[in-house]
């Protein structure tokens, strides 16, 4: 049931018409007043029910999330805002919530229009199918090129968390376009929720790549009802922290699995960097390399490629710091060079999942990406998006 496993929220997904023939709006409520935070891209042309839930978010604590798929409400100007503004307004007044309390996230073509109608619509007819039972719904409702929903639960003791994502295509930090929604019973304090979501966040969502496009869309909310019957310790925060960073993990990965047209996951972890900020810069910078990704869809290791982008990873106004000497690299355990020495092997990456480990020998800096194949079918979704 992903968002509604977690005591204290319904949620619903219905066809409002956006999209032809699929569900394309879902609703997500905390049944009892809650808190909450939210993590959204980095890119600099936000769309507008980013500006708009972040203003929400600045006023009041998040009691409900009102999305819609098809239509990204990007690039739309004042109007676009407007229709954001209104469809938390239709939302909050259905709910029984005051407007700055819904956060409103939308996905799908940029530059078009929002079909406010067919979304406020669409609103009704969810409000009155809100239940326990609509996790699922919901889930589907959100999808855009997606193969299928996205959900996970991971049950602590006495509490629980669960969620939902979207995403294929256009994954990049900082957040890769997608959309996520988590939910938990856990007791949190207005203001708290950030703390906890924030260090779940960077290691997953804002660690995967598909095609290393930031999207003007992204965001990662986490909602609390606070209904679960748990007295808060230091030894159960840290069990909820962790509960969170495996839901975070799971969606995240599901995500990568399902890139737009891949065929193969790909772990990046790099070690012996300087710094663990270098370290991920070079591990992304590999993850978003066309030349290792095409490679990787070839099922060839073709290693040089992570040399190459290893050795061109942008940080802080020139590259990350590289010794070939130094560079010992391996592809699902087979070593192909050691201290900089080619150990005339061919490693196999016949399989569904690839693990490239990149040791520097610099430091102690180290981090972890994930990222997909580059096939022809990425290229067929993308060129045929709009069609």
């Amino acid at each position: 049931m992903s968002v509604t496993s977690a005591t204290g929220f319904e949620a619903a997904g219905v066809h409002a018409g956006i999209r032809k023939e699929r569900k394309d709006l879902a609703l997500i409520r905390s049944v009892a007043p809650g808190t909450g935070a939210a993590m959204w891209t980095q890119n600099r042309v936000l769309a507008a029910p980013v500006v708009v839930s972040q203003q929400h978010l600045a006023l009041a604590e998040p009691q409900a999330v009102a999305i819609n798929s098809g239509v990204a409400n990007a690039a739309t100007g004042e109007q676009g805002e407007a229709d954001a503004r209104a469809t938390a307004v239709t939302a909050a007044g259905l709910l029984g919530l005051q407007p700055e309390q819904v956060i409103v996230l939308s996905t799908g073509v940029i530059g078009a229009p929002l079909p406010l109608g067919l979304v406020q619509s669409g609103l009704e007819v969810a409000a009155k199918e809100l239940s326990t039972d609509g996790g699922d719904d919901a889930a589907e409702a959100i999808l855009t090129t997606d193969t299928h929903a996205k959900t996970a639960v991971v049950h602590g003791n006495g509490f629980c968390v669960g969620g939902m994502a979207k995403g294929s295509g256009m994954i990049h930090p900082n957040l890769a376009t997608m959309l996520a929604v988590v939910t938990t019973d856990y007791p949190l304090s207005p203001g708290e929720a950030i703390d906890f979501l924030r260090p779940a966040v960077e290691p997953t969502f804002n660690a995967i790549t598909v095609d290393g496009d930031c999207s003007t869309n992204d965001a990662v909310v986490l909602l609390a009802s606070g209904a679960a019957p748990v007295e808060r310790t230091p030894a159960s925060d840290q069990a909820f922290a962790a509960a969170l960073l495996d839901v975070c993990r799971d969606l995240s990965s599901q995500i990568v699995t399902d890139g737009e047209g891949a065929t193969l996951v790909a772990e990046i972890n790099v070690t012996g960097a300087i710094s663990a900020t270098e370290a991920k810069a070079i591990a992304q910078r590999i993850a978003t390399s066309p030349l290792v990704k095409t490679a990787l869809f070839g099922h060839d290791a073709n290693w040089g490629r992570v040399l190459m982008a290893a050795g061109s990873a942008p940080f802080n106004g020139g590259y990350a710091h590289v010794e070939p000497a130094r560079i010992s690299l391996s592809y699902n355990g087979t070593a192909v060079l050691v201290g900089g020495v080619p150990q005339h092997t061919e490693p196999s990456v016949d399989g569904a999942v690839c693990t490239i480990d990149l040791d520097l020998g610099l430091g102690a800096g180290a981090a972890s990406y994930l990222t997909s194949d580059l096939s022809y079918d990425y290229v067929r979704i993308n060129a045929s998006y709009r069609s």
